[in-house]
C-alpha cells in the first residue's frame, strides 16, 4: 500500500509531539486526509484552525476528542461540502497552535536604543536584554496578522514582532525621563512596565497578550563608553585639582605651556625657553596660592589659640615640596618639571 493511499485512509487528525520551539504548524497539505478524517484530537494547551483558500473557516480552542462524522460541529459540514465540490488538495489545511503560556522567552535589542542624556547632554546608545512571557488570545487574528499564511511559525519569530514595537516606548521613556545613564539600571523595572503597558493595545489587536516583560541588564555602545570614560577622567582630574587647590583655569594654562615647551620639530628656542620659564613661574604661583589659603586657615586657628608668633607658612619649603610631590603624583607635571622645581625649592634652605 502506497504512503499516499495510506494517508488518505487516515481517520484521526492530531498534533503529535509538537516541538517546544513551535508556535504554529500546518498539519497537512493533502485535502483528502482532512476530507476522509473522522476524528480530531486537540491536546492540552493546543488549538487548531481550519483554513480554506487562505481564509479561516473555523477553529477549535477547547481540548478534547471531536467526532467529525457527526453534525454537532456546525462549520464542519460546510467544510466537507466545500472540499467535495472543489476537490482541492492544496487550498485547505489544518493549523495547530500552542495555546498555553510561553514563558521566559529571551530577547535582546538588535541595535542600540538612542536617547539624549538629560544630565550630561550627550547622545547615549543603550542595549538591553531580558525575557518575556506571552500567550495567544485570539488565534484567528494572530493567524491573519502575524502568521500570514506561513506553514510554520517558531516561537523565536515572535521576538521580532515584540521588539519591533516595544523599543519605541523604551526610547520615549528614556527621552522624557529625568535621570542620567548612571541611573538606568535602578529604573529597569519602571522602564519595562511602562513599555509593556504602552504596547498592550497593539499586541491585543495582533491576537496575543504580553503577560510579562523584563529587562535583566543593559550595556552601552562603544561611542557611549568612550564618552563615559572621558567624564570619569575629567571627574578624577577635577577631584585631584580640588584637593590640591588648583583651579581648572590654572590647569588649562599649565597644559598649554607644557604643550608649547614640547613643540615638536624643535620650534622657536626662545619660545620654548619662555614657555619653560612660564611653567616655573606658574607652578610657583599655584603653590603659593595654596600656601596662602593654608595661611588664612592657620591665622584663624592662631587667633583662637593665641599663637600669634608662629611664622608665616607661605614660604615654608617643606610645604612647597609636599605640594610639588602631590602635583607630580597627580600627573599635572612630568618628572623633569618636578626635579627642576624641587631643586629651586631646596636652594631656598
Amino acid at each position: 500500500m502506497s504512503n499516499s493511499f495510506s494517508n488518505q485512509l487516515r481517520s484521526v487528525i492530531e498534533w503529535q509531539d509538537p516541538k517546544p520551539e513551535t508556535l504554529f504548524e500546518k498539519w497537512t497539505e493533502d485535502g483528502d486526509e482532512i476530507k476522509n478524517a473522522s476524528k480530531l484530537i486537540v491536546g492540552p494547551g493546543q488549538g487548531c484552525l481550519f483554513v480554506y483558500e487562505g481564509k479561516v473557516e473555523g477553529f477549535f480552542e477547547e481540548e478534547g476528542l471531536y467526532d467529525l462524522k457527526t453534525g454537532n460541529i456546525p462549520f464542519w459540514t460546510t467544510i466537507k461540502n466545500i472540499m467535495y465540490k472543489f476537490e482541492s488538495a492544496h487550498k485547505v489545511g489544518i493549523f495547530f497552535y500552542r495555546k498555553a503560556e510561553m514563558q521566559n522567552i529571551r530577547w535582546g535589542t538588535p541595535s542600540p536604543i538612542t536617547y539624549k542624556d538629560p544630565v550630561y547632554n550627550f547622545p547615549v546608545g543603550l542595549g538591553a536584554f531580558g525575557n518575556f512571557s506571552f500567550k495567544i488570545t485570539r488565534p484567528v487574528d494572530f493567524f491573519r496578522s502575524v502568521i500570514a499564511g506561513d506553514d510554520y511559525y517558531p516561537v523565536k519569530a515572535i521576538q521580532k514582532v515584540i521588539l519591533s514595537r516595544i523599543t519605541q516606548p523604551i526610547s520615549d521613556f528614556l527621552a522624557n525621563a529625568s535621570f542620567s545613564y548612571t541611573e538606568i539600571d535602578k529604573h529597569r523595572n519602571e522602564i519595562a512596565l511602562f513599555s509593556k503597558d504602552s504596547c498592550t493595545q497593539i499586541f491585543d489587536e495582533l491576537g496575543f497578550e504580553l503577560l510579562d516583560f523584563r529587562i535583566e541588564g543593559t550595556s552601552f555602545d562603544e561611542e557611549t563608553k568612550t564618552r563615559i570614560g572621558r567624564i570619569a577622567d575629567m571627574s578624577a582630574e577635577a577631584q585631584a585639582m580640588k584637593e590640591l587647590g588648583v583651579s581648572y583655569q590654572d590647569y588649562q594654562q599649565l597644559e598649554a605651556l607644557k604643550n608649547m615647551a614640547k613643540n615638536e620639530g624643535g620650534g622657536n628656542i626662545g619660545m620654548q625657553m619662555g614657555a619653560g620659564l612660564g611653567m616655573g613661574q606658574m607652578l610657583g604661583n599655584m603653590m603659593n596660592n595654596q600656601n596662602n589659603q593654608n595661611q588664612g586657615q592657620q591665622a584663624s586657628q592662631q587667633q583662637s589659640s593665641q599663637q600669634q608668633n608662629t611664622p608665616p607658612q607661605n614660604d615654608d619649603p617643606m610645604q612647597k615640596l609636599e605640594k610639588l610631590k602631590k602635583m607630580f603624583d597627580a600627573g599635572f607635571i612630568d618628572e623633569q618639571e618636578y626635579k627642576q622645581k624641587k631643586q629651586e625649592i631646596l636652594s631656598q634652605f
